[in-house]
């Protein structure tokens, strides 16, 4: 996946409720770090209590990139992230500072450590059009329709599901093919740190959407969605349909709640196939967090990521 001629970061990566930021924050108190944030979630404006995006104060903390920089209504690719990670990660390199990838998306970790498909460009009123009606459909009915079109890109989320499907509409072609055929090299090195939790990820899942009920979720999208289109890229986030669900009066609070849990449940469940599958070999370290020795393993994978 690594190109080993390239520069080597460190990349702190797992399942959603695993405890990456906890340990980002607590490398941060030990180096001279900026965080970098791989989490197609945090991208956007206003979506904070639903995405665990770190607070104001952690934010004033440790210098973060790539938290709150696009508007609701802006669309992010795997490419356009890796573009804009690779500007963020020179930038920090520049200040003597050691740029941290923290996050659990996959496709954004392969875009800039791995090989990526170059594009095809896609008629922009077309694909509009195109998103206004796939926006009504339930993500699996996409996925049904991804194991027709295009079969390897079926176990991935609802974005990579619609990109998937509008590729293969608009361009006659599929992502799959695409990456085979128009690979551009790797950009950096990587060398990774998977938190992951093992069984207690199920229990720290439902604990962290109480918490975040609790902290005001609901009233977070009931101003959002004052001012956010319903077809907004921002909505897709892992938990606010069931909550505009609620808002609405479709679902109670405690089957609003539920649905949360199954399908932040479903979304680890994809990411941890995928570190499973894409991240192995010596480049990778893999740490329970419940680990009596957490520290000082956190600590040698620290000293020895630029080795």
């Amino acid at each position: 996946m690594a190109d080993s001629s390239a520069p080597t970061i460190p990349v702190l990566c797992g399942p959603t409720a695993a405890g990456k930021t906890r340990f980002a924050l607590w490398l941060a108190e030990r180096a001279d770090v900026t965080i970098v944030s791989a989490d197609s979630r945090q991208l956007y404006r206003g979506f904070d209590i639903g995405t665990a995006k770190p607070t104001p104060a952690e934010l004033r903390a440790v210098p973060h990139r790539g938290v709150d920089v696009l508007d609701p209504t802006q669309r992010a690719s795997a490419a356009w992230w890796a573009d804009h990670a690779d500007a963020w990660i020179r930038d920090v390199r520049a200040q003597r500072r050691v740029p941290l990838v923290v996050g659990g998306t996959g496709l954004y970790l392969r875009a800039l450590f791995g090989t990526l498909f170059e594009e095809p460009p896609l008629d922009e009123g077309h694909r509009a059009a195109l998103q206004g009606e796939l926006a009504a459909y339930s993500t699996e009915s996409l996925r049904r329709w991804v194991r027709e079109l295009d079969p390897s890109r079926a176990a991935l989320g609802r974005t990579q599901l619609l990109r998937a499907i509008e590729i293969a509409l608009l361009s006659g072609q599929r992502v799959s093919d695409l990456h085979r055929e128009r690979q551009r090299p790797a950009r950096w090195s990587a060398r990774y740190l998977v938190v992951d939790p093992g069984p207690e990820l199920a229990t720290r899942i439902e604990g962290r959407v109480d918490a975040m009920m609790k902290q005001g979720w609901r009233e977070e999208v009931r101003r959002l969605t004052a001012d956010v289109p319903a077809d907004a890229p921002a909505w897709n986030a892992a938990g606010y349909g069931a909550i505009r669900l609620l808002e609405r009066g479709e679902l109670t609070e405690r089957d609003a709640v539920q649905r949360v849990v199954v399908e932040t449940r479903q979304y680890a469940k994809r990411q941890r196939t995928w570190f499973r599958h894409q991240l192995a070999g010596d480049d990778v370290t893999r740490l329970d967090p419940r680990d009596p020795e957490w520290e000082a393993r956190a600590l040698s994978w620290w000293h020895t990521w630029d080795a």
